[in-house]
């Protein structure tokens, strides 16, 4: 059974006007930073829907600028997006898809380039009342909340995989609230996604990178450890 919060209804705290074109689109944004985990150097906003038809009047360009550059979604810097990201020596360029028409109405790719010149993409939904959903990294879809703490695994496609990640975790005292896998093609590139509870440690970041395989090994923190 699904239940709607009254804190769903009102949104979180964040600098306005709208839970859904702002915060959630600076939520988006912040997810992305935290995943690329170095400082932005480039980054490149498409937006869909009704992001592209109202984004200056709800200020979703500077909540998606804002979250780039680390700010939560009551952030009073936020207005001053533009600037700061200028001061900062970021790049950045708003780009507006007005054909596609499948996809969720507040939807956003961003690809970003760190200051080493390594480059990711990732696309976001803002689903009301400030929340969000994950649907895409790198071109394949997946499906996370960012309501959690969130190990991302990026490693081929083999047997015993997720037997690792699992049995690290489980090591590492860490509870498991969601796991996925999401996959381009059998034997190819796959995602792991697992959403948790607690703080992950180094070493079990370690543990599961050392394993033949594994690609990269990803940490958004979105909770404090109880």
């Amino acid at each position: 059974m699904s239940f709607i919060s009254i804190f769903d209804v009102l949104g979180p705290n964040m600098v306005g006007p709208s839970s859904s074109h702002t915060a959630g689109a600076c939520s988006i944004a912040l997810i992305a930073r935290k995943m690329l985990g170095e400082p932005v150097r480039q980054v490149e906003f498409t937006l869909y829907g009704s992001f592209a038809k109202t984004y200056q009047g709800h200020g979703t360009d500077r909540a998606l600028l804002g979250g780039i550059m680390g700010f939560s979604t009551d952030d009073e810097r936020i207005p001053q997006a533009y600037t700061l990201a200028e001061q900062q020596g970021i790049l950045f360029d708003f780009f507006y898809n007005h054909t596609e028409t499948e996809l969720h109405p507040n939807t956003v790719d961003i690809h970003l380039t760190d200051i080493h010149g390594h480059s990711f993409s990732l696309r976001g939904e803002s689903i009301g009342g400030g929340k969000i959903r994950i649907a895409r990294i790198n071109g394949i879809a997946v499906d996370f909340s960012g309501d959690y703490n969130t190990l991302i695994v990026v490693h081929k496609d083999r047997i015993g995989i997720a037997a690792h990640i699992t049995r690290c975790l489980s090591e590492g005292k860490i509870n498991i609230a969601f796991m996925r896998l999401f996959r381009e093609a059998k034997g190819e590139i796959a995602y792991s996604i697992v959403e948790f509870d607690g703080t992950l440690s180094q070493d079990v970041q370690k543990k599961i990178k050392d394993k033949q395989d594994v690609e990269q090994v990803m940490v958004i923190r979105i909770q404090e450890e109880q």
